[in-house]
């Protein structure tokens, strides 16, 4: 039996043991006494809780435990499925399979649409952006496509798509409802409705393998499941016969399959995190985790537990006083229920919330990024993933630099690191090309703009007491009666980073900020030439303006970084800290950063003139002036105005190095540096000559005095003194020229 529940410790040991993903202490609490049922308003982020007569509804985009719900008052009667419009306004609930209200929650007016033939039934309905409607009907003879008039307050009819329908998933986040027929459920005809307008997808079969008994096994809703990752959208299908999980990619003018992952379990969920693939083995309470950028089907670590974290009974107790001060709901206490992972009643909901029916709870689930990278030996694989991470990018930044400084502090093989060093300074370079390293990108977590990560897995009809159905409702055998302990508010454990943050959908390696509405449509066609690569745009949700969208979804935003680590960061970070750490010979450490001056080379990107200085000081420690001078003869060491000073000051025990320092200063044109440093060593004679050659006009006539007078010999003094006479219009009127002419007739006396 898969979640069973039970009051042992293992339950809440999450925080110690080892996880790559994991729920987070505190969830949000959507119990309300006399709920009946909840249900899930993907189009508007929205977890509601009805009651015989009221709608209770939290806003979960971005995730906050502690929101207080919103409610509306609602007639009494059976609810099928509930629904706000996008813009809030108006309230569909289907009280059957044959009637569907329309409640205006401005004027309290209220239209019913039944189904006009005896013949068909409502499957289920969802509002949609699409220019030309407002609210879609799903029937099992078709599609109805209807347009809301304001002022008659009607539905008026825009356009009927007929066709058989067995059931229908749809997620707002890709706009795309799928609606399955024949006779095993597996034929599949798509349509797109966003702002931009409506796509029909070709109709297309899965594949279902044959059992060994004489018998055709029917797919079924809940083994289909929509996602976007990376801007593509996928339907992944339990095929429960092979025990595998088909991947299939959506085009304009064809749908591709695109391999198939192992199944364990006969129970399977899948979620979304940052544009990785989690796929939940239920039965077996693991869960693997992919990254398909590169429509790679090797799990990107072992299969490990969804563990729950930060949560202490004592510590939750302690603040259930501040929660029920809030007065969000009486709504029950973790402290006085019992959690199992992956309970019979756990609901998943793409791309990444669970919501646990029986008690009233909805988690966010989260990717431990540290606990991958520690947990992957394959450097160049786990920095390749960690640069397309964006909700928790700095982490993602930290962390790839901390990978390379280890391995160079192990001292890997040259080959190993350098590796490791062309994937960052590919991705920046490609950041760079594409403007996400420079531009803060406000990415809206608005349903409008297709960037929310929520979607809605649907089926025909609740097929157990703890089933979905087409609505996104979630069904209980009874429901909850009496006044429960309030949730725990605001504790004193520190939440996630990615929860305590707003979350936004991430953006991958390739052109994806900035998408407009002709971005999110779907994918260029596949005939007269190859599947579109994955820098090509892909299809994503809608794109309607933002001045249409949802009011209360606007200014939910967050400013994304980039992860791409810069070459200023690797001296910083790497390369600075590694020179002090490491002792003895470093030639090692050299031949590391020559390896990375080369990557840097490749990608055409500026180096930190810092990271030549500490060659030149790397050389300098271990003696090694014959190099450094072939390695700055030949430019390897790039010229600037640090790597010179630290040549003229390593060059105090070779003489080589210093005039190697002296001539990148010429070469420079800093002709102020170089006169001073001519004045330092004595020459002050020459400074004047190449002061006047090259017109600097910036150094004080007082510091070549003072150097003259440091001579002891009155003809420099005086010709000094007469070399400023001559060429600086003025020079006799100042009192530099009457002290310094007294010293000279004073040392010629």
């Amino acid at each position: 039996m898969i979640g069973e529940a039970s009051s042992s410790s293992p339950c809440f040991s999450g925080s110690n043991a080892l996880s790559h993903v994991y729920i987070q202490y505190p969830p949000l609490s959507c119990h309300v006494p006399g709920s009946r049922s909840i249900f899930y308003d993907d189009g508007n982020k929205l977890i509601l809780s009805l009651t015989s007569n009221q709608v209770f509804s939290w806003r979960i985009a971005p995730f906050n435990p502690y929101v207080a719900p919103s409610s509306d008052p609602i007639s009494e009667g059976p609810v099928l499925s509930i629904r706000y419009s996008l813009d809030l306004k108006l309230l569909a609930i289907q009280r059957s399979s044959r009637e569907i209200q329309i409640w205006n929650k401005e004027t309290g007016d209220a239209l019913s649409q039944k189904c006009r033939s005896e013949s068909e039934s409502i499957l289920g309905f969802f509002w949609t952006d699409c220019l030309t409607c407002d609210i879609v009907f799903v029937k099992t003879s078709g599609l109805e496509l209807y347009s809301y008039n304001a002022e008659s307050r009607s539905l008026h009819l825009v356009e009927t798509k007929k066709l058989n329908i067995s059931w229908y998933i749809y997620t707002h986040e890709s706009r795309l409802v799928l609606l399955a027929s024949g006779m095993q459920c597996k034929s599949f005809t798509g349509y797109q409705l966003s702002s931009a307008g409506i796509i029909r997808l070709p109709r297309f079969e899965m594949v279902m393998a044959k059992p060994e008994a004489n018998n055709k096994p029917v797919l079924a809703a809940e083994d289909v499941h929509i996602v976007t990752v990376y801007g593509r959208i996928y339907c992944l299908q339990f095929d429960r016969v092979a025990m595998l999980l088909h991947l299939y990619r959506f085009y304009r003018d064809a749908v591709i399959q695109q391999g198939s992952l192992p199944v364990y379990s006969n129970k399977v969920a899948v979620s979304v995190v940052d544009n990785v693939l989690l796929v939940h083995q239920v039965e077996a309470k693991v869960v693997i985790i992919y990254d398909i950028f590169a429509d790679s089907q090797t799990p990107i670590s072992a299969p490990l537990p969804l563990l729950l974290r930060g949560f202490s009974r004592a510590n939750a107790a302690s603040t259930q006083p501040t929660c029920k001060a809030s007065g969000a709901s009486e709504s029950r206490d973790l402290c006085d229920t019992e959690v199992t992972i992956y309970g019979d009643q756990w609901n998943f909901l793409v791309p990444d919330l669970v919501c646990d029916v029986s008690n009233g709870f909805l988690w966010k689930i989260n990717v431990d990024l540290e606990a991958i990278s520690a947990s992957s030996s394959e450097v160049p694989l786990i920095l390749d993933f960690l640069q397309r991470r964006k909700l928790e990018a700095d982490k993602a930044k930290r962390l790839c630099l901390a990978i390379v400084r280890t391995i160079i502090l192990e001292r890997k093989p040259v080959p190993t690191v350098a590796r490791a060093i062309d994937v960052l300074l590919t991705a920046y370079s490609h950041a760079i090309k594409t403007g996400s390293y420079y531009k803060r990108i406000m990415a809206e977590e608005t349903s409008q703009s297709g960037t929310s990560n929520l979607s809605r897995p649907t089926a025909v009809v609740s097929e157990s007491h703890t089933g979905i159905d087409t609505s996104g409702k979630f069904t209980k055998q009874e429901p909850e009666r009496g006044t429960e302990n309030e949730s725990c508010s605001r504790s004193n454990l520190s939440t996630s980073e990615s929860d305590s943050s707003l979350k936004t959908t991430s953006h991958n390696l390739d052109p994806s900020i900035g998408k407009t509405d002709r971005e999110f449509l779907l994918e260029p066609g596949t005939s007269g030439g190859e599947v579109p690569s994955t820098g090509q745009t892909q299809i994503l949700g809608s794109g309607s303006d933002h001045s249409n969208s949802n009011p209360s979804e606007q200014h939910q935003s967050q400013v994304t970084s980039s992860a791409a680590t810069s070459p200023a960061d690797f001296y910083t970070c790497v390369f600075a800290p590694v020179e002090e750490e490491m002792a003895g010979d470093g030639s090692y450490l050299i031949a590391i950063i020559v390896e990375f001056l080369r990557s840097a080379s490749l990608e055409k990107l500026k180096v930190h003139p810092n990271t030549y200085v500490l060659m030149v000081q790397i050389f300098a420690r271990d003696e090694r002036y014959a190099e450094l001078g072939l390695f700055v003869m030949n430019k390897i060491i790039e010229p600037s105005k640090e790597v010179a000073l630290q040549l003229l000051e390593s060059g105090r025990r070779n003489l080589q190095i210093r005039k190697l320092g002296l001539g990148m200063l010429r070469q420079l044109s800093l002709h102020h540096d170089y006169v001073l440093l001519l004045v330092q060593d004595g020459y002050y004679l020459e400074a004047l000559r190449y002061a006047r050659k090259n017109k600097v006009n910036t150094v004080r006539p007082s510091l070549f005095l003072e150097a003259g007078y440091a001579s002891k010999d009155p003809q420099h003094l005086a010709a000094v003194l007469r070399f400023f006479s001559d060429f600086i219009p003025g020079f006799k009127n100042t009192s530099d020229h009457h002290t310094y002419h007294r010293i000279v007739a004073e040392m010629n006396s």
